[in-house]
C-alpha cells in the first residue's frame, strides 16, 4: 500500500512527497523550503536513517515505522509558531484513537488503548513513548516563516535506552501500517491546524491539549540542562510554557526541559 493523503488533506490542498527511504523528512522539507517550496506539503517515509529528535538525539525509523514532516509557510513570529507543536500532538492522538478503535473492534474483548500527551512534544501509550514531535523554523522571503513539524511514530518497533521508555503500536496489539496511520494523521492535521489558525486559536488548542495531558496535577521534575525544578504540574500557559507549582506555592514557567512524572520525578531531579 503506497502512502496517500487522506481525503480532507487532499481537499485542503496539501501535496505529498513520499520516499522509499530518507535521511530525515524534516531536513528534506526544510531543504525544499529553502529552494522555494511553499507548501503546504507532507514529506513521508517508512524508513528514516538520519532523523533527529530534541537536543539533537538520533531518531532512527526502521522500515515500517512512520517518519513524517509537514511544511507550512506562515506569517507568524517564531514564538507563536512554537505552539503549533501542541496541534501536532492533538492531531496524532486523534489519528491513533481512530485507528485503535477500529483495530480493537477487530480484536474481540480488547480494551481500548489510552493515549496521552506529554509536554512538550511526546505522545504516550500508557507510560511509554510512542511518538516524538520536532519543530524547526527558518525565515523565508516575504517576511514569512517556513515551519516544519516532524512527527515520528513507532509503528513496528521502538528504540531502547530512551529517557522515557518507548513502545510501538505493534507491541500494543494495534496492527496497522505506517501508510494507514499517515492517511489518518494528514486528515487530523487539517482539523487541528485549522483550530490553531496561525496562533489565533491556541486557547482552544490549549484546552483540548490539557484534557489529554499526561501527569496533570501530579508530582513533576524538570531538568532544564542547567537546573532541576520540582513541584506539581499545574497547567500550561497561553504561550505553551509548562507551569510548575513548587512546594512553596510559587508558579514557575518552564520553556524547555526533560520532564519526569511520579516516581520517575525523583530520578529526573537527581
Amino acid at each position: 500500500m503506497p502512502f496517500a493523503l487522506g481525503p480532507r488533506a487532499t481537499s485542503a490542498g496539501y501535496r505529498l512527497f513520499a520516499f522509499d527511504k530518507a535521511g530525515s523528512t524534516n531536513a528534506e522539507a526544510m531543504s525544499r523550503a529553502r529552494d522555494g517550496e511553499r507548501g503546504p506539503a507532507w514529506f513521508v517515509t517508512s524508513e528514516q536513517t538520519a532523523g533527529r529528535g530534541r537536543r539533537q538525539r538520533a531518531w532512527i525509523a526502521p522500515r515500517g515505522n512512520l517518519a513524517s514532516s509537514v511544511l507550512e509557510i506562515i506569517d507568524v513570529s517564531p514564538s507563536v509558531a512554537a505552539t503549533l507543536g501542541f496541534a501536532a500532538g492533538l492531531s496524532l492522538e486523534s489519528a491513533l484513537q481512530k485507528l485503535s478503535i477500529e483495530a480493537n473492534l477487530r480484536l474481540a474483548g480488547s480494551d481500548r488503548l489510552k493515549y496521552s500527551l506529554k509536554w512538550p512534544n511526546d505522545v504516550l501509550a500508557g507510560q511509554k513513548k510512542l511518538s516524538g514531535i520536532l519543530l524547526e523554523a527558518e525565515a523565508v522571503p516575504g517576511d514569512r516563516l517556513a515551519v516544519v513539524v516532524g512527527i515520528g511514530t513507532n509503528v513496528v518497533g521502538a528504540p531502547e535506552g530512551t529517557p522515557t521508555p518507548a513502545t510501538s503500536l505493534s507491541a500494543l496489539g494495534v496492527h496497522v501500517g505506517a501508510e494507514e496511520l499517515f492517511s489518518a494523521l494528514s486528515d487530523a492535521w487539517v482539523e487541528f491546524r485549522g483550530i490553531w489558525d496561525n496562533g489565533r486559536g491556541f486557547s482552544e488548542i490549549r484546552k483540548l491539549w490539557l484534557e489529554r495531558a499526561a501527569g496533570l496535577g501530579e508530582r513533576v521534575a524538570i531538568n532544564t540542562g542547567t537546573m532541576s525544578i520540582e513541584g506539581t504540574f499545574d497547567t500550561i500557559d497561553e504561550t505553551g510554557c509548562l507551569i510548575v507549582r513548587t512546594a512553596e506555592g510559587k508558579r514557575m514557567p518552564i520553556a524547555a526541559g526533560e520532564v519526569y512524572f511520579g516516581a520517575a520525578a525523583s530520578v529526573g531531579a537527581a
